[in-house]
């Protein structure tokens, strides 16, 4: 697969890479093009000829596929998209999330929000506590398990006492533990 993103420019700096991309790099006063991102990974600057823009990278709510075609028939996926780059004039907001809450469709508006569930607010104290319970819980069934003999079935019978009383006889044994040796 190929590695893509998505760039979001305001329209002016649209028309101009436009121009750029559609004529020869001799013929525009765009001959610069560059794209660098800081130490953080998530802010950066965009330029275009002598116009320096800043940047920001954000998660997208949703999985984007990008697909291409040769033939006008059978299409090929080749990417599955999950960031964006958002170009910014001066004047313009910077982001705070990192994640954008729009998708890139007008349906997909405020997607975080209208589609998908909210996360539970889960105290970690809490959470802590259940994953120990359940470790506990795993480690005693996984040692009953290995001190049984599996696939045997152990019968499970209590030694009977033998007593010798003074006569030679065995008290409390049974007759069948008596061999009869006159055969």
């Amino acid at each position: 697969m190929e590695e893509q993103f998505i760039l979001r420019v305001p329209p002016a700096v649209a028309e101009r890479i436009e121009l750029l991309l559609n004529e020869s790099a001799s013929s525009s006063d765009d001959k610069n093009l560059d794209l660098s991102f800081s130490e953080d990974g998530r802010t950066g600057t965009f330029v275009i000829g002598n116009d320096r823009f800043s940047a920001s990278l954000l998660d997208l709510p949703t999985v984007v596929e990008s697909y291409k075609t040769y033939d006008d028939n059978v299409l090929i996926k080749t990417a599955d998209i999950g960031q964006i780059i958002m170009v910014r004039e001066d004047g313009d907001s910077i982001p705070e999330p990192v994640e954008y809450k729009h998708g890139l469709t007008p349906p997909m508006r405020d997607a975080r929000r209208r589609r998908f569930r909210r996360e539970p607010d889960l105290n970690p104290e809490v959470v802590g506590r259940v994953e120990r319970d359940l470790q506990n819980i795993m480690a005693d069934e996984y040692g009953e398990v290995h001190s049984r003999n599996p696939g045997k079935k152990v019968a499970t019978q209590t030694p009977s006492k033998t007593t010798v009383s003074k006569g030679g006889t065995t008290a409390g044994g049974s007759d069948s533990d008596e061999t009869d040796e006159s055969i």
